[in-house]
């Protein structure tokens, strides 16, 4: 989060990008996509430990669904029958591979299915709040960092883990030091194209396409970390998952019907504007 302030600020003062400058009335358009979005991070870290990393992405293709509910409900949008298919297969095979998950974790499932609400949500309302003439993306980035940062936090001061950072003995090492900052780089980025990817397509897309790269975190899973017990359910289970999340792909960018591109206004002059 500290990362994206700065970053953005930093272009913003320089004029690299633009976004309205802080008033009240941002509170009230940006909410309540800052707890969607603080939500999504915390209920995503508590699953990721708590399940194998097969099953963490299997049950986060729940977020796909949800997304269409909402965006449906929200933003009024239809979908066609194939994509509604497709979406149905990956929600088949994510009940295969849970169902006969061996590993069953009730607190994990839990927190992931949490996640899979807190990021379908944040999808559907930053798309929502993402207008030029209001936040536009650089907006909403930065005002959802900065209305979160403190009560983050406070939050990790209650619960020990920012005295467990701090105690961390790796501190003096530069290259972790490196590695950390780039971290924190590379974090600001994720969010960024994740953002960019909703405001150029839908949050579906987004939701499908972020699932896809997870592919590959799927069967390396089955490799390495030692906690994925194999089963022939949850093996085809997966298979079907990841079958139907790239029919999606294959449906999005074969669509000969291509939406029409939103133009980018929050980078276009002001005297272009007028």
């Amino acid at each position: 989060m500290a990362a994206t302030i700065m970053i953005l600020y930093v272009s913003k003062l320089n004029k690299i990008i633009h976004f309205p400058d802080f008033d009240k009335k941002i509170i009230v358009k940006l909410f309540p996509l800052p707890l969607f979005y603080i939500g999504n991070h915390i209920s995503g870290l508590s699953s990721t430990s708590k399940l194998s990393l097969p099953m963490f992405t299997v049950l986060r293709k729940f977020t796909i669904p949800l997304t269409l509910l909402l965006e449906t409900i929200i933003l009024g949008k239809q979908y066609s029958l194939n994509i509604v298919v497709s979406v149905f297969a990956i929600i088949l095979g994510a009940f295969i591979a849970a169902g006969s998950d061996l590993a069953f974790n009730l607190e994990g499932y839990i927190f992931v299915f949490l996640n899979d609400i807190f990021t379908a949500a944040n999808g559907v309302y930053t798309k929502q709040k993402m207008d030029p003439k209001e936040l536009g993306k650089y907006g909403v980035l930065f005002y959802n960092a900065s209305f979160m940062i403190i009560p983050t936090l406070i939050f990790s001061i209650s619960t020990g883990d920012l005295q467990q950072a701090t105690e961390f003995n790796q501190w003096k090492n530069v290259l972790f030091i490196i590695q950390f900052l780039l971290s924190c780089f590379l974090g600001f980025l994720l969010m960024y194209s994740t953002v960019l990817c909703s405001y150029y397509n839908s949050a579906l897309t987004t939701a499908v396409v972020g699932a896809i790269k997870n592919v590959s975190i799927a069967y390396i899973g089955m490799l390495v970390g030692g906690d994925y017990i194999f089963s022939v359910l949850n093996f085809v289970g997966l298979n079907i998952c990841m079958a139907g999340g790239l029919r999606y792909s294959f449906l999005t960018l074969s669509s000969q019907l291509k939406p029409e591109q939103p133009v980018d206004e929050e980078n276009i002059p002001s005297d272009l504007k007028s």
